[in-house]
């Protein structure tokens, strides 16, 4: 089943903000807050939702953009095996909040624990710290075994997912 989700990262005075996921797909591993889109949600909406949930935090539509399109197939989960990820990346105010899925960790850009994230992260999330707009798919296993991937630099996407 093709999955479609979110991701956003959002910079605070030269920080980015990743939450470490404490259940669920992913379990152990830092990344940006976001997940699966509801059924008639808008991907903004779906985001704003996320954050909310995981972060208490509130996004505002004219500080966070749209940078990435990920395409996933991941090979020993039928739950997670199809997923298309929207990637936004902006600012917003408030703190972030742990909740019962997320722990809130501020890094400096310099300091991105690739080591602790999904082995996929260190080929894309540069070129958003560079402010590039990319798309990219991936083939890999829960177990963080990357076996194909492709990353490339865009200047729009298209309609469609």
């Amino acid at each position: 089943m093709r999955r479609i989700c979110t991701v956003c990262f959002i910079e605070r005075e030269g920080k980015i903000l990743l939450g470490k996921k404490k259940r669920g797909f992913g379990t152990g591993r830092w990344n940006g807050f976001g997940g699966k889109m509801e059924p008639g949600e808008e991907v903004f909406e779906s985001m704003k939702r996320e954050a909310m949930e995981e972060f208490s935090l509130e996004l505002n539509a004219d500080r966070v953009h749209k940078v990435g399109e990920l395409d996933f197939k991941v090979l020993d989960n039928s739950d997670w095996n199809e997923i298309f990820v929207h990637v936004y990346y902006g600012t917003c105010d408030g703190e972030a909040i742990e909740s019962e899925e997320l722990l809130p960790g501020w890094f400096d850009k310099d300091k991105i624990p690739y080591d602790e994230m999904w082995v996929d992260d260190i080929y894309w999330i540069p070129m958003l710290l560079e402010g590039k707009k990319f798309k990219g798919s991936f083939i890999l296993t829960e177990s963080n075994v990357l076996s194909e991937w492709k990353v490339e630099e865009v200047t729009s996407f298209g309609e469609g997912v």
